[in-house]
């Protein structure tokens, strides 16, 4: 796919300056959608940039980040991950057995969608996102785990 024609002007709306690395790079993180993985990244960004290192990729995911064209989400074990659904404050499942990540629509309200209580703990804080990792099985690995297992016992044991 060639680059989006109004990828320059939405780097530059954002305050960030355009090059031929940060246009790769948001190419091939929404290419890969959801959820893309550093290393998937990495190589969509060499398929149409072959001399871009590693550093430079990284460093363009954070501008990127930093100026809300890209969303990093990490949930606790699991490697960074990127996407370019941003701004509607949207949360994420996890499988506990496979790490399949799928976006949750917010269940209440607006951003931020969740409202914390206010006894003073958030000391002056003016929230404005709130993010939430739900945590299960998958239908497939769930189907997975219902099936008898039927591997031969070890060796010792027979």
């Amino acid at each position: 796919m060639a680059e989006a024609p109004e990828l320059p002007s939405t780097l530059r709306a954002a305050g960030l300056r355009v090059t031929r690395p940060r246009l790769a790079v948001l190419v091939a993180v929404s290419e890969h959608p959801p959820h893309a993985e550093t290393d998937t990244i990495i190589r969509a960004t060499r398929v149409r940039l072959p001399e871009v290192s590693h550093q430079t990729v990284y460093d363009a995911l954070n501008a990127l980040t930093a100026a809300g064209l890209v969303r990093r989400i990490q949930p606790n074990g699991s490697l960074a991950r990127y996407e370019t659904r941003v701004g509607d404050n949207h949360h994420h499942v996890v499988c506990r057995g496979c790490g399949t990540i799928a976006d949750v629509d917010c269940a209440v309200g607006e951003t931020p969608c969740l409202t914390a209580a206010d006894d003073g703990s958030l000391a002056g804080f003016a929230i404005d996102e709130a993010e939430v990792i739900y945590w299960g099985i998958c239908p497939r690995c769930a189907t997975a785990r219902e099936l008898p297992d039927r591997s031969p016992p070890p060796l010792d044991e027979r």
